[in-house]
């Protein structure tokens, strides 16, 4: 189930308290965590960071929830880098996905929420814009975006299919709308244009007009036209992020480090619906290779139950239970690529369980970061400061005379 608390707004210095209580963390201790507003206040032993103040609804705006938290791991909340939420849920479709402003809205409100309640409190999805797609999809995105204000916050990369030459002009044209309209970067598939350094290049002057980050589809085979082509964006850098380079070629992790951009690899299909080729699988070897070479990676989902990903899923603890369980990482580098990386690849501060830092929290019920990748289900998500979303699942036996079956217990308000 989930749901949402009070917004955390109040007059300064009195904003309402958020308490969790009997936390473990990555390192193994056990925890109060003390959130006011949108920061962590303070973190101490349990029992050790004093009353709550007077009850939610008080006449001054303040006031204390208390959420017990013992048998959960408490981290940093993960973020979703590379997303395609205007053409998510299609694959169900009877027909060709509809391009409708409200079905649109829908099915992209839904993607962001079905995110939003497996951790993610910061998303960036890519969306087509131009040829037969027009605005539309981008305006979808950007009219959900503002809906989900306070739950999540939602990002808008505008995706043109070609820039270059004549067949380019309306490319150029909708590029310049969209960043009018809102669009948090600029992005799309060079290799889709007859001239992909010729691409970027557009991109590369349309962000820095607009002060906006870049991100890229890029499948990473040809290494002579990836430096050609990052080459082109070194004044942008480290606002360049380039994915998923699921086609890696030997020599182009050299390329990518040298070049100081940031990578989102797609560990659930390799690929996703914005390239140009079918998804066909991460290679375990890929992550190893990007990895030694200090590229900075992130790890996102790409696809959401669209046609080229009819069972994708929108759950940033599949992505890194993925690269954990091939061996391309541990758990702890694992998570760190779809949460800490994720966030830095959004242009977003980063997140640790101290005081201080933002309280973008996501607790799951686990003995350690291992159990949770493994099969942490029952959650509670922080943003901003307070509980925006809560899934509980409790496990249950039939009734046996011989043993006394577990029943997991559920966090407690």
């Amino acid at each position: 189930m989930t749901g949402a608390d009070a917004p955390a707004d109040g007059p300064p210095g009195r904003e309402p308290v958020l308490l969790l209580t009997g936390a473990r963390l990555a390192d193994g201790r056990v925890v109060d965590v003390r959130i006011a507003g949108e920061r962590i206040l303070a973190v101490g032993t349990p029992g050790g960071l004093g009353p709550l103040p007077p009850a939610s609804g008080a006449a001054d705006g303040s006031g204390g929830t208390r959420i017990d938290l013992t048998g959960y791991l408490l981290l940093p909340a993960p973020a979703e880098p590379h997303a395609h939420y205007d053409t998510a849920f299609s694959a169900a479709l009877p027909g060709p996905p509809p391009d409708g402003p409200p079905e649109l809205v829908r099915r992209v409100t839904e993607a962001a929420l079905t995110a939003l309640a497996y951790g993610a409190t910061a998303q960036r999805t890519h969306a087509r814009i131009g040829d037969v797609h027009g605005l539309g999809r981008l305006e979808a995105v950007l009219t959900a975006a503002q809906a989900l204000r306070g739950l999540t916050d939602l990002q808008a990369v505008a995706m043109p299919r070609l820039l270059t030459g004549r067949a380019g002009a309306d490319g150029r044209a909708q590029l310049r709308e969209a960043l009018r309209l809102g669009a948090a970067a600029v992005g799309g598939c060079p290799e889709a244009d007859p001239d992909p350094v010729g691409y970027v290049q557009v991109l590369l002057e349309a962000a820095r007009e607009a002060d906006l980050p870049v991100d890229l589809h890029c499948s990473g085979a040809d290494p002579g036209r990836l430096a050609r082509m990052t080459g082109v964006l070194a004044p942008l850098r480290p606002r360049v992020t380039l994915g998923p380079c699921d086609a890696l070629a030997p020599g182009a992790s050299t390329v990518l480090a040298s070049a100081g951009v940031r990578v989102v690899c797609l560990p659930q299909f390799g690929g996703c619906a914005g390239g140009e080729r079918p998804p066909g699988g991460l290679r375990p070897s890929v992550v190893r290779e990007l990895t030694q070479a200090r590229v900075p990676l992130a790890a996102g989902s790409g696809a959401l139950r669209d046609l080229a990903a009819p069972v994708g899923r929108a759950d940033p603890l599949e992505a890194a239970f993925l690269l954990a369980s091939s061996g391309a990482l541990g758990p702890e580098e694992a998570y760190d690529a779809v949460a800490g990386r994720a966030r830095a690849v959004l242009g977003l501060p980063p997140v640790r369980v101290d005081a201080g830092f933002p309280a973008e929290l996501l607790a799951v019920r686990g003995d350690g970061l291992a159990g949770v990748l493994a099969g942490g289900h029952s959650r509670l998500v922080v943003h901003r400061g307070r509980v925006v979303s809560r899934t509980s699942a409790v496990r249950e036996f039939a009734d046996t005379v011989a043993l006394t079956l577990p029943r997991q217990p559920l966090p407690e308000d």
